[in-house]
């Protein structure tokens, strides 16, 4: 979100982008950046909210629901939540995926992997297929009973 010429160069190509928010950015900033693609004429643009740095050590960053949450008053754009990215560890990602659908994300996107010991990049945090399975179907009772069916 912090490369210019390349929000710039998104801006013109009118595809879907999805903009992760960055680690030290704030929400403001993260906005602006989305207003940079916006400006040259895309409006099709999903935020993603993958965690921010703070001093915590015992996940890879900390989940700003709340900045989730200011996204979605303050534009008219999705936001959904990357928990995998946010939290580095597969024990975690069923948890921040479930409070963050509780708190009105548009989405949560997820890694998975069908043996994440094996897996080149990002295997801790990977999901299996059936842990996806499992977890799907906690989205959609969370969802359903804030009155939020999910497909």
């Amino acid at each position: 979100m912090q490369n210019f010429a390349l929000l710039k160069e998104v801006g013109q190509i009118h595809k879907p982008v999805l903009l992760k928010r960055g680690l030290a950015a704030t929400v403001e900033e993260w906005l602006m950046a989305a207003e940079y693609i916006a400006q040259r004429g895309n409006s099709e643009i999903i935020l993603c909210e993958r965690g921010i740095r703070t001093f915590e050590p015992s996940t890879r960053n900390t989940l700003d629901l709340a900045g989730m949450a200011v996204a979605q008053q303050e534009t008219h754009l999705p936001v959904i939540v990357d928990p995998s990215h946010a939290t580095g560890k597969r024990a975690l990602v069923g948890p921040m995926a479930r409070a963050a659908v509780a708190a009105g994300a548009d989405g949560v996107m997820l890694d998975v992997h069908p043996n994440p010991e094996e897996a080149l990049c990002d295997g801790p945090q990977a999901l299996t297929p059936a842990d996806l399975l499992g977890l799907a179907a906690d989205l959609r009772a969370v969802a359903g009973a804030l009155g939020r069916p999910m497909a």
